[in-house]
């Protein structure tokens, strides 16, 4: 039986699905909704919703509530993944309430939250961020300074899910105002204050959903590791999609910040391939002290041939005994490759 987790595209071993103990069908349709993690020893993991996905299921419940006389309690809205997903909800007379549900992810701070939209007929779609949703300060983010905290694939899941909700009800527009009421009290635990981003959390996600984590789940990616003749070390969704086009021969596997670990556990050829910030502030933690930058892709963004870049490039390949380091940018482009030109 071939069975694809179509979040990441990852075909599970059959060996790994023999382990399982709750029935087929079950597992066959968590997988398909992308809500179920399979790991090596047949044991599972749920999935939660991005903030992007919550924001987008109360936008939708919040337009849907303009026509329909009952509660909403469950809507389906689209996720950047292109699999749908379903929520519950709370939703009447153009307001809406949904919990942020994290799955099998105890750190994620943003768990519990109600997010709430409030949803008024109007000729066209906007969409306005209200209290507990922060306010871009600083430069080198995807959203552009004095803008509210959401990133362009959420905002654009949010819309498309606002456009599904005025199809069905046949309105011609909508003007959704969204809010989280505890979000500034949270983002105190997040990293939003460190990088510039204040007032609330950020509306984030790259494939609608939250992936849980363990300490199984981390044992199993060194395994992966250890097991590869040549891997690459990827820090992030985005380093993973694009090390897999650039490097198809390799085992790629998301290490996320702990890079070490998977130094240490590579017994073969390993290039580490990611987005600029999270490699370069490994290799050189003080990289941006004594410059006018908040973040590593303020730099990129202003100056891609500064020596800081190069500098850090080679600190990193000395601080990895060796491994080949390739720096990419949202859109696949290579900005360093300590190994050549690809």
């Amino acid at each position: 039986m071939i069975l694809i987790d179509p979040v990441n595209n990852f075909t599970i071993p059959q060996e790994w699905i023999d382990k399982v103990t709750i029935p087929l069908d079950e597992l066959k349709k968590g997988v398909s909704d992308g809500l179920l993690v399979v790991l090596s020893n047949g044991d599972i993991l749920n999935r939660g919703f991005t903030t992007g996905t919550t924001c987008a299921a109360a936008a939708k419940s919040a337009v849907l509530s303009l026509k329909k006389k009952d509660m909403i309690t469950t809507v389906s809205v689209p996720t950047p993944c292109g699999i749908r997903a379903k929520l519950d909800v709370r939703a009447l007379v153009g307001r809406a309430e949904v919990v942020k549900i994290s799955g099998d992810h105890a750190s994620d701070v943003t768990g519990g939250l109600v997010f709430v939209a409030e949803a008024h007929p109007a000729k066209a779609i906007s969409l306005i961020a209200a209290d507990g949703i922060g306010t871009v300060t600083k430069g080198g983010l995807q959203v552009k300074v004095g803008e509210p905290a959401i990133n362009p694939v959420p905002k654009l899941q949010i819309i498309d899910a606002i456009k599904e909700g005025l199809s069905e009800t046949g309105l011609e527009g909508a003007a959704v105002t969204l809010s989280v009421p505890d979000g500034e009290k949270v983002s105190a635990k997040t990293l939003n204050p460190a990088i510039g981003v204040m007032g609330g959390i950020s509306v984030l996600g790259t494939t609608g959903f939250v992936e849980p984590w363990s300490d199984h789940l981390g044992e199993v990616k060194m395994e992966l590791v250890s097991d590869a003749s040549r891997v690459v070390l990827t820090t992030g969704r985005i380093g993973m999609r694009y090390s897999q086009m650039l490097f198809p021969e390799h085992t790629v596997v998301m290490v996320g910040s702990r890079i070490d670990e998977g130094i240490n556990a590579s017994g073969g050829e390993t290039i580490i391939c990611g987005l600029p910030g999270l490699v370069l502030k490994w290799a050189v933690p003080g990289i941006l002290i004594a410059t006018e930058f908040n973040t590593v892709q303020e730099l990129i963004e202003t100056d891609r041939n500064s020596q800081l870049i190069d500098n850090a490039v080679a600190a990193a390949v000395e601080k990895s005994e060796g491994a080949r380091i390739v720096l990419v940018d949202r859109s696949g482009a290579v900005i360093r490759d300590s190994g050549g030109v690809l």
